[in-house]
């Protein structure tokens, strides 16, 4: 995680924490900065300073960790390929093996993290160097979380890694930076796609912070929220996750309308909080609301669709007055989503295992109610 905590005591620290003047490693006060000189600092300060300062010498330990377990990860479905940027196995100047975490099939998306990182980085610089207008900056950021051969995103982790990768290039800039920010945002990111919950948490606390901070606009404060509530849910908060969810939702929906993208993905991720809380009508009535705009204006092979469209499912096979047709329509529904998302997203694809999940759940759910048995499911 980035360094939010004292590093004697493990405190939470506030952002205008005391530092070591000479690395600028963090501390609640004195009494605990003296006390990590005497237990060891003394002799790594000089180093940390070389490395950039404490916060960039966090970053690049964690990122050079991150590649490697990455690499680990992928080496069966990497071996004898080439990355498609530097058209080498190992990186010319890391000796990195090569990592794929898109939807590329056959021979296509293998690549070095370091290479990942760099194209990124270059397409950044040059809009800026240029001073491109904010939506060229948009479209290049997407260099840092989604493949430039299938355009889907990163997942699992390689999305970690290029988190690290993104947040070791910008966090040396000014707080108030635009893309520091960003860097920071996609940083939690990669953090929950390993499941790092925690840490993620305490990145988007900060973050969120942050922007609040500087006086941030809402729609900003508003995307935090949302991500705040994704880590509240993976930790089990998930009455917290909720509250955040409703607000963000209706906020969305003042802002920007019903068809608006960003309203439909928070009427989702609103309908998922009132599943993980069993409130199964509340996420019903939602879903039957939004699911068509969703498919009318994103389509039917839209993620955001797909997962309504999951969700819808789950409203069905989890109610307890639940039909033998309406078990019956959960499973043909979700038989039809699995083959859209495979197809869209590759099978390691995350959506793609957790519609697989459901698709067994709904079924032992349907063969249950045939047979006039009970049966408890598995979420996903």
């Amino acid at each position: 995680m980035i360094l939010t905590n004292c590093a004697a005591c493990a405190a939470p620290l506030a952002h205008n924490a005391p530092r070591c003047v000479r690395c600028w490693t963090r501390y609640c006060d004195a009494t605990c900065q003296h006390d990590h000189w005497r237990r060891g600092h003394k002799q790594m300060c000089k180093k940390i300073h070389r490395g950039g300062n404490a916060e960039q010498y966090n970053a690049d330990k964690k990122y050079k960790e991150a590649v490697a377990v990455a690499v680990a990860k992928c080496a069966e479905d990497t071996k004898g390929q080439t990355c498609y940027i530097c058209t080498q196995a190992l990186h010319w100047k890391t000796k990195e093996g090569l990592v794929r975490g898109c939807a590329c099939r056959g021979t296509a998306g293998f690549a070095h993290v370091s290479c990942l990182a760099e194209q990124a980085k270059i397409l950044l610089a040059e809009a800026e160097e240029n001073n491109l207008d904010e939506k060229a900056l948009q479209e290049r950021w997407t260099r840092w979380h989604a493949c430039s051969l299938c355009e889907q995103d990163y997942h699992g982790v390689v999305a970690c890694a290029l988190g690290w990768a993104c947040w070791k290039t910008y966090v040396g800039r000014p707080e108030a930076d635009q893309l520091r920010g960003c860097a920071m945002n996609q940083l939690g990111n990669g953090l929950s796609e390993t499941d790092q919950h925690k840490d993620a948490l305490s990145v988007r606390e900060t973050e969120l912070a942050m922007r609040r901070r500087l006086g941030s606009p809402e729609q900003q404060i508003l995307a935090l929220q949302n991500n705040l509530a994704n880590s509240y849910e993976a930790l089990g908060r998930d009455e917290s996750a909720m509250s955040l969810r409703k607000g963000v939702y209706s906020a969305f929906l003042k802002l920007y309308g019903e068809e608006h993208r960003s309203t439909l993905l928070e009427a989702d991720n609103y309908a998922m909080s009132l599943l993980n809380l069993e409130r199964v009508e509340e996420a019903k009535s939602l879903l039957l609301q939004i699911m068509p705009v969703a498919r009318r204006v994103l389509g039917d092979n839209d993620e955001i669709t797909l997962k309504m469209r999951r969700n819808y499912a789950q409203t069905l096979y989890m109610d307890d007055s639940a039909t033998l047709d309406d078990l019956r329509e959960a499973v043909t529904t979700i038989e039809e989503l699995e083959r859209i998302a495979r197809r869209v997203f590759g099978g390691a694809h995350p959506l793609v295992v957790g519609i697989e999940g459901e698709l067994r759940n709904s079924r032992t759910v349907l063969r249950a109610r045939e047979d006039g048995k009970e049966v408890q499911f598995v979420k996903h």
